[in-house]
């Protein structure tokens, strides 16, 4: 019975570390979506589409039952997963990713996707830079640095072609929340700069799934709130 984590933009699986160490259960996986920090699979397109469908088969090739924990990004693919095919997981988690038609992309995902403009922005991402722009959105130091050694050239396209095929990824995707039938639970932050919270709370209202939100917490809950969110997890583990 397997945990699967899988994280967003611009991270890698190393996410998770915080918040893994910190659960009892030891079934885990974690994934790292294809060109960040792993190649990119032969004649991946890095669609948004794309994603969903590597996502499914990712799990597919896994034990059942599945229990899917996802963040930003990730949070994005796990939802439409879960509601393409709604028997694949026993329970989801998510946050910090609105499916919402009322959602308007943050500024710097608005640039990515503006093409010239998105490679522009993107060759002023050194690691300094990046390193810089997390801390500012509240990661810790440590795993900022980290995180800004694997933005890569690879990451770099991926995250534009990833963006540009998202302009109204809310509005393509929100009818097919009734179709999710597995437990819930979303989290996210008081803070979140690029999502409030109430985007949160609706992505629960809509799927009927458990909605928890972190005061004095950036976009990164599960770095933030390592200890907190893996209680959480266990919890809602637990009652299932």
């Amino acid at each position: 019975m397997p945990a699967v984590f899988v994280h967003g933009v611009p991270d890698t699986e190393r996410v998770w570390a915080p918040l893994t160490s910190r659960l009892a259960r030891r079934d885990v996986v974690c994934l790292s979506l294809p060109g960040f920090g792993r190649p990119v699979p032969e004649g991946f397109d890095g669609t948004k589409d794309a994603y969903v469908d590597w996502l499914l088969g990712e799990l597919a090739a896994l034990p059942p039952p599945i229990d899917l924990v996802a963040h930003d990004w990730g949070s994005l693919l796990a939802v439409r997963a879960v509601c393409v095919r709604p028997e694949i997981v026993r329970s989801w988690v998510g946050g910090a990713a609105p499916v919402d038609s009322e959602y308007e992309w943050h500024p710097t995902a608005q640039m990515w996707q503006t093409p010239g403009v998105g490679e522009a922005l993107m060759e002023q991402i050194t690691p300094d830079a990046m390193r810089e722009g997390l801390v500012a959105a509240g990661v810790p130091d440590a795993y900022a640095a980290e995180a800004a050694g694997f933005v890569d050239a690879r990451m770099k396209h991926c995250i534009l072609t990833l963006y540009r095929s998202a302009v109204r990824v809310s509005a393509e995707w929100e009818g097919d929340l009734a179709r999710i039938t597995a437990s819930g639970l979303v989290l996210w932050g008081d803070d979140d700069p690029y999502a409030p919270p109430r985007f949160g709370a609706r992505l629960a209202e809509r799927t009927g799934a458990r909605f928890v939100s972190y005061p004095a917490t950036s976009h990164w809950w599960q770095l933030q709130r390592p200890a907190e969110v893996a209680a959480e997890l266990e919890r809602f583990w637990a009652a299932l």
